[in-house]
């Protein structure tokens, strides 16, 4: 099985174009970037994907031990670079993905030219000195009520998440998102995601990067973007005109113009 097999790997736009790089977040898969990824195909070489255990990617490749780390994740898009031999890349990631293009460019950043990380969370869990925006009875809640009925957990997060009850049709799409989400794998992905500390990995980064917030995220609050801000050298913080926790889909004009504006 080649790399672009196991994780459905798209690509589309100017073939020898900069290489633009858009990873989901949890629970999500590559469609969620429908209406961002094409503003950028008449610049850009486009690519997006799916991790495993999500859409249309290989199920059976998924490696508990492997995918048992945010680190594995990484490891799983820098295979996808390699494959595609894509160097000076802008990986934009969503929600989990900010962590994992994060972990990425640590890895490797002579590949990556610069980073845009949508709703960016290095630990959910809050900390002495750090609001993450979670205690631990939260995080301990959240993650009992996913295992014991992950659907039913699904239909009552899913609109929570995106934050924009004036809009169900946007809650209900990402409700159908997280239903059809491989149950086993996303319990894992789920226990992986919210129990993770990447606050170490942040310091480490070296390419210019974006963080782009959105306000009433419960998920991420600005507190969160602003910390990924200060702890990424040089880094910068655009407050999107959205709520939420996913503007790629509540407010894909102005994401696309913030990404836009930075990649230039």
């Amino acid at each position: 099985m080649s790399v672009a097999e196991r994780n459905d790997v798209r690509v589309s736009g100017v073939p020898d174009g900069q290489p633009i790089v858009f990873a989901h977040g949890f629970g999500c898969d590559q469609n969620m970037w429908r209406y961002v990824a094409p503003h950028f195909e008449n610049a850009f070489r486009v690519v997006t994907f799916d991790h495993v255990g999500s859409g249309g990617s290989d199920l059976s490749a998924y490696d508990p031990v492997r995918h048992g780390s945010l680190r594995g994740y990484a490891e799983d898009v820098l295979e996808i670079l390699r494959e595609l031999d894509l160097r000076d890349v802008v990986l934009v990631g969503h929600s989990v993905s900010a962590m994992i293009a994060v972990l990425a460019a640590v890895a490797e950043p002579e590949r990556f030219a610069r980073l845009v990380l949508v709703g960016p969370s290095p630990r959910y869990l809050d900390d002495d000195g750090y609001t993450g925006g979670f205690s631990e009875a939260d995080i301990a809640e959240l993650l009992e009520s996913l295992d014991s009925n992950y659907l039913g957990w699904s239909s009552a997060i899913a609109p929570v998440i995106m934050g924009n009850p004036g809009r169900p049709e946007l809650g209900a799409e990402l409700t159908a998102s997280f239903c059809r989400t491989d149950p086993d794998i996303a319990r894992r992905f789920a226990h992986v995601t919210f129990t993770s500390d990447n606050r170490a990995d942040l310091p480490l980064v070296t390419v210019p990067t974006l963080v782009l917030q959105c306000t009433d995220d419960v998920i991420a609050p600005v507190v969160v973007g602003e910390y990924v801000r200060d702890a990424i050298p040089g880094a910068e913080l655009v407050l999107l005109d959205a709520t939420g926790h996913c503007p790629n889909l509540s407010a894909p004009e102005a994401t696309t113009a913030a990404i836009a504006a930075f990649v230039g």
